[in-house]
C-alpha cells in the first residue's frame, strides 16, 4: 500500500507549485482518508527516472514527465514522480557528452514541490554557462508551475499546439480533520512550547495567526517564482504577476510571452541541427566588385588616383594620355585591359570556442568583439565585406581579420593596376620641356 503519511506530508501544510487540476486528482485520491475509510491503491513502483535519448544529428532530447519532488525515495499516490536532483543529472550528463550538440527538455509536468526548484534552475544556468551548448525545452504538452520554471531556462521554448504553459503561482492546502476525528472518536491533545509550534496542525481549524503565517511564505515565494520566470523570459514582473497564474495554451501562450513559437518536439529538434549546423559553418570574408572611379583627361598631366585617407596605404595608378587638339587626329584608342580575375572568397580560419567564466577574460572578449565591428565598418567602407556576427562567434581575433582584410586589398590592387604609356605621336601644345626635347633630336638628326 502506498505510505499516506509520507505524501500527506509532502501534500498538506507546504507550498507547493502544481497545477490546479493536478492537485485536485491528489486531493481527490486522499479524500476517502479523511472521511475515516481506508484508502487503497496499488504500488505505482519507485519513482520515475529522466530518460535521456541522443538523436542523430547529435541532440539530447531529457524527458521530464510526472510530478516533480525534491527526493525520491517514496511512493506515488497517483503517478509517477520525478526529483530535482535527477533531472539535474541527466542534463548534466547530457550536456557533458562530447557527441551531443544542444540538449531539449520534453516536458509534461503539472509542477510539484517548491523545495529544491530553485536550486535546481540554478544548477541548470551554470551548466549552461558551462558548457556554451544550447538548451532549448518543450511543453509537450504541459509545462505548469514548478515545471514551467524549468522550461523558461530555455533559450528557446516551443509549446505545442494543444499544450499548455504557466500556472505561475504558489499553493498550500490545509485540510481540518477535526470532524472526522471526532467521528471516529479520536480526540488530539498537544503539548508543545512555542506559540507556533503547532500551528496549522490538521487536527483543529485554522487559526488567523496560523493563516497569516501560511500566506507570507506563499507571497515570499510567489515573489521568488515571478522573479525567476521574468528574468528567463525577458519580461518584467508586473507582466509575470499579470497572468494570475493563468494557463494558457498553444498560440495564446506565444502572445502572452510564456513560450518563443508553436511546435511540436520533432520540429524543435530540427530547427537546433540547422541553427548548429550553420554556426559550425566558417567565418566568410566576401571581396565586393572594384568600386567605380570616374577618369578625367587632364591636359599635359598624369592622375593618380588615390583611396580615401582612412584605407591602408594602398593606391592605385593611372597614367592618361595628354588630351589632343582638335587640329590634329586623335591617338589611337588604348587597348582595354584583359578581364580581372578578382580572388575566390577568403575563408577565416576556424577557433575552437570555449566556455569563459573569468570575469577579466569575458571583459577582455567583449573589448576584442567592439574591435571587429569596428574594423567591420572600416572594411566596408574599402569594399571589403566580413562577417562580423559570424567572426565572434567563431572567436577569430581582430588582427587575423586585419590581416585578411589587407591581403584582399593588395591581391585587388594587383589585379587592378593598370598603365596605359602615351602615344608617341606629336600633338598640338607640347609643353616647353617637350617641345626642347624635339628641338634637340631634329639638330642631332641634322
Amino acid at each position: 500500500m502506498t505510505d499516506l503519511p509520507h505524501v500527506a506530508s509532502r501534500v498538506f501544510g507546504t507550498p507547493l507549485m502544481i497545477a490546479r487540476g493536478k492537485l485536485e486528482v491528489i486531493l481527490g485520491v486522499m479524500a476517502p482518508r479523511f472521511a475515516g475509510m481506508p484508502l487503497q491503491t496499488a504500488d505505482t513502483g519507485t519513482d520515475s527516472v529522466p530518460q535521456t535519448s541522443i538523436t542523430g544529428e547529435g541532440i539530447a532530447v531529457v524527458s521530464v514527465v510526472g510530478t516533480l519532488v525534491s527526493r525520491s525515495g517514496y511512493l506515488d499516490a497517483a503517478s509517477g514522480l520525478l526529483s530535482y536532483g535527477e533531472i539535474g543529472d541527466a542534463i548534466a550528463s547530457a550536456m557533458a557528452d562530447p557527441s551531443v550538440r544542444g540538449v531539449i527538455l520534453d516536458i509534461d509536468s503539472p509542477g510539484g514541490e517548491v523545495g529544491g526548484l530553485f536550486d535546481l534552475v540554478e544548477r541548470v544556468s551554470a551548466i549552461k554557462a558551462v558548457t556554451n551548448k544550447p538548451l532549448w525545452a518543450v511543453a509537450n504538452e504541459g509545462a505548469l508551475s514548478a515545471a514551467y520554471a524549468l522550461a523558461s531556462t530555455g533559450d528557446r521554448l516551443y509549446v505545442t499546439r494543444t499544450g499548455e504553459v504557466g500556472s505561475v503561482g504558489v499553493v498550500a492546502v490545509h485540510v481540518d480533520e477535526s470532524a472526522a476525528d471526532a467521528k471516529a472518536g479520536l480526540a488530539w491533545t498537544f503539548v508543545f512550547a512555542g506559540e507556533s509550534k503547532v500551528d496549522g496542525n490538521g487536527h483543529e481549524p485554522l487559526s488567523a495567526r496560523a493563516r497569516a503565517t501560511i500566506q507570507a511564505d506563499v507571497d515570499h515565494l510567489y515573489a521568488q517564482l515571478c522573479g525567476l520566470v521574468a528574468g528567463n523570459r525577458g519580461l518584467t514582473n508586473e507582466a509575470v504577476r499579470g497572468t494570475n497564474a493563468a494557463v494558457y495554451r498553444g498560440e495564446l501562450a506565444v502572445r502572452a510571452g510564456l513560450a518563443d513559437r508553436v511546435g511540436t518536439l520533432d520540429l524543435a529538434i530540427a530547427d537546433m541541427a540547422a541553427e548548429l549546423d550553420q554556426a559550425a559553418l566558417p567565418a566568410r570574408i566576401i571581396i565586393n566588385p572594384i568600386p567605380k572611379r570616374s577618369t578625367s583627361m587632364a591636359t599635359n598631366k598624369t592622375e593618380r588616383i588615390e583611396q580615401d585617407a582612412s584605407e591602408p596605404q594602398r593606391s592605385l595608378a593611372l597614367e592618361l594620355t595628354p588630351q589632343a587638339s582638335h587640329s590634329e587626329p586623335a591617338p589611337p584608342p588604348i587597348q582595354a585591359p584583359p578581364p580581372i580575375q578578382r580572388p575566390a572568397p577568403i575563408q577565416a580560419p576556424e577557433l575552437a570556442a570555449e566556455p569563459v567564466t573569468d570575469p577579466g577574460v569575458a571583459n577582455k572578449l567583449r573589448a576584442e568583439y567592439a574591435d571587429i565591428a569596428a574594423l567591420a565598418a572600416q572594411a566596408a567602407r574599402l569594399g571589403v565585406t566580413v562577417d562580423a556576427v559570424d567572426a565572434m562567434g567563431k572567436g577569430i581575433s581582430t588582427d587575423q581579420l586585419r590581416r585578411t582584410v589587407l591581403d584582399a586589398l593588395a591581391a585587388r590592387a594587383e589585379a587592378t593596376s593598370v598603365i596605359a604609356a602615351a602615344p608617341s605621336t606629336p600633338v598640338a601644345g607640347d609643353s616647353p620641356i617637350v617641345r626642347r626635347a624635339k628641338e634637340r633630336a631634329a639638330a642631332a638628326r641634322a
